[in-house]
């Protein structure tokens, strides 16, 4: 009840900022992002354009690889419309391909520009059953799959521009507290909803099975940074609620009557940038890592969600998907060798 109450009125945290402060409030006090190369996805419209304007406001270079591009340069041209000499680059990206994904890459680093900061921001939330050209479901394929790829080609340049500039590198992932709302065997149903095998497909569960991914990501990538010694953090966010183009898709009456009744739980669209462009930006964060922050404060996650067993588990899926194909990771002998790996790692962990 407490926790709603400062949510309802905008009641500061430790950070200084709550969930009425705005994208350009959090990075008032940033240093300028001039030397910043930044990636940005799904930055067309909604939360992820507004991280686009506030950012290239303060100075950084801007990366918006999208599946439209006309909507992308439609983005870049309101950017520019608001500050005339922001550096933005438009480029091409299908992040539900992984064959995109990795043209993506090659073509970004043709290009010989640093990259100090990379925001996973996408999303999708697929209505119907629908497969991806890789054979996987195509909310888990948008949402994490491609940026799983993603974040994994782009390493090396974090990790080397980090080095070169002495500029920490962040990785920001956006994700959704309505993760908490998918449990059990998160790979078992992937291959169910993949493969058609379930007689009504749940939207909603897909979804959260592909936030629940994305803080797991979020929570192995930093194990692995840390084991690196890479100058580089990661961490993921709950935007809040917002009626973005991403819910707009599944308007009708009870989308419209759940909205109307939580209207003052909403967010603005600058409110809801706001904890992106905070993790992204904000000196205190330096050397913070592999946390969940909501509302520009840091926050606790799930016990599924703080498992590192179903994080590796889940990572090693993920790799087999990249580089083997779908068919791989949902093989019987496959996924019976995860299961294996999951009990001997919580038994060691026990132990």
């Amino acid at each position: 009840m407490l926790e709603t109450l400062r949510y309802l009125v905008g009641s500061a945290g430790a950070s200084g900022y709550g969930s009425k402060s705005t994208a350009e409030q959090v990075t008032e006090n940033c240093r300028d992002l001039h030397s910043i190369t930044a990636i940005i996805t799904g930055a067309t419209s909604g939360i992820g354009a507004e991280t686009a304007r506030v950012l290239a406001k303060r100075g950084a270079r801007l990366v918006l690889p999208a599946r439209n591009l006309k909507a992308a340069e439609d983005a870049r041209a309101r950017i520019l419309s608001e500050n005339p000499d922001a550096d933005i680059i438009v480029m091409g990206l299908d992040l539900s391909s992984l064959n995109s994904v990795r043209n993506f890459v090659s073509e970004f680093e043709s290009l010989n520009l640093p990259l100090n900061l990379l925001i996973n921001n996408a999303g999708k939330f697929a209505l119907e059953p629908a497969v991806s050209e890789d054979g996987i479901e195509m909310t888990f394929a948008t949402n994490y799959l491609g940026h799983f790829l993603l974040t994994k080609l782009l390493l090396k340049k974090m990790i080397e521009t980090a080095k070169t500039s002495g500029l920490q590198g962040r990785i920001v992932n956006v994700s959704s507290s309505i993760y908490k709302w998918f449990s059990g065997d998160m790979i078992r149903y992937l291959c169910e909803i993949s493969r058609n095998k379930l007689r009504d497909f749940d939207p909603t569960r897909a979804y959260a099975l592909s936030k629940l991914a994305i803080v797991l990501h979020t929570k192995e990538v930093a194990q692995r940074l840390k084991q690196m010694e890479a100058n580089v953090t990661v961490n993921c966010v709950h935007p809040g609620v917002v009626r973005t183009r991403l819910t707009r898709e599944r308007e009708g009456m009870v989308t419209d009557i759940a909205f109307f009744l939580t209207s003052k739980l909403l967010k603005t669209i600058p409110q809801a940038a706001a904890t992106t462009c905070y993790v992204a930006t904000h000196p205190a964060l330096v050397n913070a890592t592999g946390k969940y922050f909501s509302d520009c404060n840091e926050a606790s996650t799930s016990k599924l969600g703080s498992n590192s067993t179903e994080a590796a588990r889940l990572w090693t899926a993920s790799e087999i998907m990249v580089s083997r194909g779908s068919k791989a990771v949902f093989d019987p002998l496959t996924s019976a060798i995860l299961d294996y790996d999951r009990k001997s790692n919580s038994k060691k962990r026990k132990e």
